[in-house]
């Protein structure tokens, strides 16, 4: 671990600094800023799973020297954010929550909400580390940048939570049989020609639940190393999330969104672990699911893109992850010059890969037959840059606990379109819950 070079950037002090061992420098972040109230950790977990789209190993932000946060059900919520990020042209770092939906379309979220997350947060870091090879770059708006990396090499790291040795008790707010009665359901509409996909969650939930949220995460990042993996703290809600997805990043000009639609387990055996990524590529159900969505991200970046420049770039592309593959296809624009990014994001908000096709029209439905408010679940939690280039994710395969109430809550969902098979679709609701409920040693009771 060797010193860097101090540069004095406005009111901000910026070092960069070398890092022999990666591997326990997000244990050390986590428990150096444990007493932060404001925290932001995005990680994309390189050493398993890269893509040419990764511009940082690791980010993390702690403290707010500033910060906007919009109620739920408000109005103005990216006007205010667009406000926000122009004002300091600086690192920001935050979520959008699905709920902003409202705000894009004439619709309402009536569902009842035990988490409570503000409807949108972001804030500016006091303290930022930005991890690219082994290059740690240190900005503080407070703090010399060499006392904070004598104090982080001091620091003892945090160590991952123990998976409970006593079952954990897990609630579904829809019992399977409305589940699949609602699959049903659902598909009526597509023959009716309503939607022709629409993507249908159910949440799994504990009460009175003690969690200890960055012992947690860091147990969690063991388990799935996913790319675009978070760990979101505002006052005393917590985000912990293993997303696999991307939602948008903005280089420059450049718009990329790579949505995910096609889930398959993986196999311990590695003969079989290779012939089941092979059939989720030929898989027509799942193919057809993903090029649904791929038209649907096409069309909503057309709406700030120029003309012709909206590219498929890879399409049904099968990436490994630890428990399961993932259909991910790649769709790539060109901003027109007079739209910003913010602009870009809510003209696309919320993803096709959450949401369905027709879009609106899949939000009613999504209303209309779950039976929780999705809050920050597929929504986005992401950073800004100076430059005004960002980079988002699709919160899914995550935990969200409101440590006031004790309420610790997940949701899984997927797919539905014609040739759903009701009972197969549950079973992918379980495939992708797979890993947070082996974290908590938990099963889902049959109430």
């Amino acid at each position: 671990m060797n010193g860097g070079t101090n540069i004095l950037k406005a009111q901000k002090r910026v070092a960069t600094f070398r890092v022999a061992n990666t591997v326990d420098l997000a244990a050390r972040l986590l428990a150096w800023a444990k007493s932060e109230e404001r925290i932001c950790l995005l990680d994309s977990n390189t050493s398993k799973v890269k893509h040419r789209y990764t511009s940082h190993d690791l980010i993390f932000a702690a403290g707010a020297q500033s910060e906007l946060s919009c109620a739920r059900n408000g109005r103005g919520s990216f006007e205010r954010l667009r406000d926000y990020q122009q004002a300091g042209r600086d690192w920001i770092f935050g979520y959008l929550s699905y709920d902003l939906k409202n705000e894009v379309e004439d619709l309402h979220s009536g569902h009842p909400d035990h988490l409570d997350f503000p409807s949108l947060h972001f804030f500016r870091a006091r303290h930022l580390f930005l991890l690219r090879g082994n290059q740690l770059r240190i900005e503080s708006y407070e703090l010399e940048p060499e006392r904070i990396w004598s104090e982080l090499k001091r620091t003892v790291p945090l160590t991952p939570a123990v998976v409970p040795t006593r079952p954990q008790r897990f609630h579904h707010r829809m019992p399977k049989a409305e589940y699949l009665a609602k699959v049903e359901r659902i598909r009526q509409h597509i023959i009716a020609g309503d939607v022709y996909e629409m993507n249908f969650c159910q949440e799994f939930y504990a009460e009175d639940y003690r969690l200890e949220p960055a012992p947690t995460f860091l147990q969690l990042q063991h388990i799935a190393k996913a790319p675009f993996s978070a760990y979101y703290r505002c006052d005393d809600r917590y985000l912990l999330s293993a997303s696999p997805e991307r939602f948008m990043k903005k280089e420059g000009d450049r718009i990329i969104s790579q949505p995910i639609k096609g889930t398959t387990a993986r196999h311990p055996d590695p003969v079989r672990d290779r012939a089941q990524g092979a059939a989720l590529r030929q898989s027509e159900k799942d193919r057809a699911e993903n090029v649904m969505i791929v038209d649907l991200v096409r069309n909503d970046l057309a709406r700030s893109c120029r003309p012709g420049s909206v590219q498929v770039e890879e399409l049904f592309g099968i990436y490994p992850f630890e428990q399961v593959y993932q259909m991910i296809s790649t769709v790539v624009g060109t901003l027109r010059p007079e739209l910003d990014g913010i602009e870009a994001l809510r003209r696309a908000f919320p993803m096709g890969s959450m949401t369905g096709a027709p879009k609106v029209m899949s939000l009613k439905l999504i209303e209309a037959y779950e039976r929780s408010r999705r809050g920050l679940y597929s929504g986005a939690i992401g950073y800004f840059d100076p430059a005004g280039d960002f980079d988002f994710n699709v919160v899914i395969r995550s935990l969200l606990y409101n440590a006031t109430h004790r309420y610790l809550s997940f949701q899984v969902g997927g797919a539905i379109v014609y040739d759903s098979v009701a009972e197969q679709e549950y079973e992918e609701c379980l495939l992708k819950a797979k890993g947070l409920l082996q974290l908590l040693n938990a099963r889902v009771a049959e109430d």
